[in-house]
């Protein structure tokens, strides 16, 4: 499940078709491409085959550009990592990690990176759809533009605020990665070195980035 690259249905045919969807995603774009840093709670589900297997949790740090850093509590020490060049994934229960390029890396968090790059939804999606959802948050379905990316709909959940609360992503293969975000801080004072991969003592890497 583990592999990264970056990153709302058929119902609007053109992007500026509802010119509330419009200010909509403008003001979402503006939220994210205006940040510096983010630092959000983030708890995971995935599900194969309609069967949710066990939710992991966590704290997920981003800065520009393109830097991300996965610090999971369950499971305790799991930890997913980007520098800007290349994606690192740690797993404590074999004591290993695993070293890829981030532009070859098709790992389904990649439509959470976009929160930190240039966010431009009518650049990477098309077909959007909208529905409210409980809790007051807007859902708003889109497919990709590329057919070559590891998933093929995306559903963001949008605030009254414009904060993206959650998101469902649909891979190829009909899995689901689900992501609910909470306790939001725009641009917190992060170190550069919490982006940097430590190899934890004893721990075996394997590079795919060669």
């Amino acid at each position: 499940m583990a592999r990264l690259l970056l990153s709302l249905l058929l119902i609007l045919p053109i992007f500026g078709a509802d010119p509330n969807l419009s200010r909509t995603l403008k003001a979402v774009e503006d939220r994210y491409n205006r940040a510096k840093t983010l630092q959000v709670v983030f708890e995971e589900t995935y599900t194969v085959n309609g069967k949710p297997r066990k939710a992991e949790s966590g704290d997920l740090y981003l800065r520009k550009p393109g830097r991300m850093r996965w610090d999971y509590k369950a499971p305790a020490g799991k930890l997913f990592l980007s520098d800007g060049k290349e994606v690192y994934l740690y797993t404590p229960s074999d004591n290993s990690a695993e070293k890829m390029k981030l532009k070859e890396s098709d790992d389904m968090r990649a439509p959470l990176a976009f929160l930190l790059g240039k966010l431009e939804f009518e650049k990477e999606f098309q077909n959007f759809q909208t529905t409210q959802s409980d809790g007051g948050s807007l859902k708003i379905t889109a497919t990709p533009k590329s057919d070559r990316l590891p998933y093929r709909e995306v559903d963001f959940f949008v605030t009254p605020e414009y904060r993206i609360s959650k998101l469902n992503i649909t891979g190829q293969d009909s899995s689901v990665l689900t992501f609910v975000l909470s306790n939001e801080q725009v641009n917190p004072p992060l170190d550069d070195k919490i982006f940097r991969f430590a190899l934890p003592a004893g721990a075996t890497l394997k590079d795919a980035s060669k």
